[in-house]
């Protein structure tokens, strides 16, 4: 044994607890008690007792979570006015490029239902391409898996897959009296706004209908994920005090349409009417697809509209 290397610790030993005893004197025991729990005086210790270094082990700090980043809601310029084409018989003029810069309070998230998908024109439907239902005039079906209905149970799938509450009418409201739609669909409208009074979107979801020319139905034609996809378009009524509101939801959807799937949209139509857009709350009517178009493109098209609208609302987890 080096009896010199021992007493060198002996002798500092001493002189340590004769600090420690004047730290006991002078009730200091606070700052005695943080000095022994330091790592470092115990190894200090510990090599004035067998000699042995000992280095003290590093202790990782725990990391504090990364916030999780809302969702970046999309910024609009007036430069993509070109984006975004409008027409129609509405007195309105639209200013595409202002309303692009315009804010936009759209937030569908929360626990209740903020959505409500309807259909004035129930029984619209497309060409058939195989599929077999009974129509109950041309282009039309009374059949919820051929018709809009199936349409609007896909919309609200892949919105409610995102977290978005939907409430989804299946009434029919064209069948028998067509001239009726327009009437029975408010009422269901104004009950189901009355039952989830936290709805705040309304979207009613057409086919369109028109010849090509050629002795046929008119048929739309985009590409959504290198699929084939009926186009959309979006009609807002400009004959009530807030048709702006929902003009200015219109121009930046159909932007975003275009920016992710160009060719996805028709425009914007106005018409000089109502259309059951002024009930209080942010409301559309979507042509999605024509006669034309087989139901399978019409379901692509939603996927793109649906992609759209989780990308404008706030807090919604993106698609």
């Amino acid at each position: 044994m080096d009896w010199h290397k021992q007493s060198i610790r002996m002798g500092t030993a001493v002189i340590l607890l004769a600090v420690l005893l004047r730290l006991f004197g002078t009730g200091t025991i606070h700052a005695l008690g943080t000095a022994l729990s330091d790592p470092a005086v115990g190894s200090f210790l510990i090599y004035l007792e067998t000699g042995r270094v000992v280095r003290p082990v590093p202790v990782a700090e725990p990391e504090e979570p990364e916030p999780t980043p809302g969702q970046a809601l999309p910024v609009f310029s007036g430069s993509e006015s070109g984006l975004v084409y409008v027409r129609g018989t509405g007195p309105e003029t639209v200013d595409v490029a202002a309303m692009l810069e315009t804010e936009l309070d759209l937030d569908l998230t929360g626990a209740e239902p903020t959505v409500l998908i309807l259909h004035t024109h129930t029984t619209e439907c497309y060409t058939r391409n195989g599929e077999a239902y009974t129509e109950s005039g041309s282009y039309r079906t009374l059949d919820p898996d051929h018709n809009m209905v199936s349409v609007g149970r896909e919309l609200a799938r892949l919105l409610e897959e995102h977290g978005i509450g939907v409430v989804h009418l299946e009434t029919v409201h064209d069948h028998p009296d067509y001239n009726a739609a327009y009437a029975l669909a408010r009422q269901s409208i104004q009950a189901a706004l009355e039952e989830y009074p936290s709805i705040k979107l309304v979207l009613d979801l057409h086919r369109d209908a028109a010849s090509d020319g050629k002795g046929g139905q008119f048929d739309s034609s985009a590409q959504v994920n290198g699929q084939e996809s009926a186009q959309l378009m979006l009609l807002v009524s400009t004959d009530h005090g807030t048709w702006a509101e929902n003009m200015n939801l219109g121009v930046k959807l159909t932007a975003l349409l275009e920016r992710t799937h160009p060719g996805i949209t028709r425009g914007i139509l106005t018409r000089a009417s109502l259309y059951n857009q002024d009930l209080g709350v942010s409301a559309l009517l979507v042509e999605v697809g024509a006669a034309g178009n087989t139901r399978q493109e019409a379901l692509i098209a939603v996927e793109a509209l649906a992609e759209a609208l989780l990308t404008l609302s706030q807090g919604a987890d993106g698609a």
